[in-house]
């Protein structure tokens, strides 16, 4: 998958586009995607963190993107996506997720991801997930 065709991947979804998520690197079962502070995706006004819902779908994309670019595989869809939140994001900053595909058996992607803002190097999240995907070779 090239740059190009994620980015239009990530744009074709309603819900990472209104995001405002950012393809950053991709290839080889591996993505990094971002997405900047908007005050449209408070979960605390009193604070300005982000929701925790806007964290979990930027994570679910980077994950899905992860299994898009690994070599040989089609589409895919979440299986299942455990995130552990470690801390509050920064208000104001960009958040960073980056996602791995682990262990690729025959139809399903099991990725691992973390999602941290511009201040430190502690995650504000983690992630573990399963994706079903379809194999060009299948088709």
């Amino acid at each position: 998958m090239t740059e190009t065709t994620a980015q239009n991947f990530i744009n074709a979804l309603p819900f990472a586009h209104a995001l405002g998520m950012r393809l950053e690197e991709i290839g080889k079962g591996r993505a990094r995607i971002s997405m900047g502070w908007d005050p449209r995706f408070v979960g605390d006004p009193a604070t300005g963190v982000i929701h925790g819902g806007a964290v979990s779908a930027l994570m679910d994309t980077c994950g899905g993107a992860a299994v898009m670019s690994y070599p040989g595989a089609l589409t895919t869809a979440t299986i299942d996506l455990r995130i552990d939140y470690m801390r509050a994001a920064t208000p104001g900053q960009r958040i960073t997720a980056q996602a791995e595909c682990y262990h690729v058996p025959r139809r399903v992607a099991f990725v691992r991801a973390t999602a941290h803002d511009e201040d430190s190097e502690n995650p504000v999240a983690t992630a573990t997930g399963a994706f079903t995907f379809d194999r060009k070779e299948d088709r």
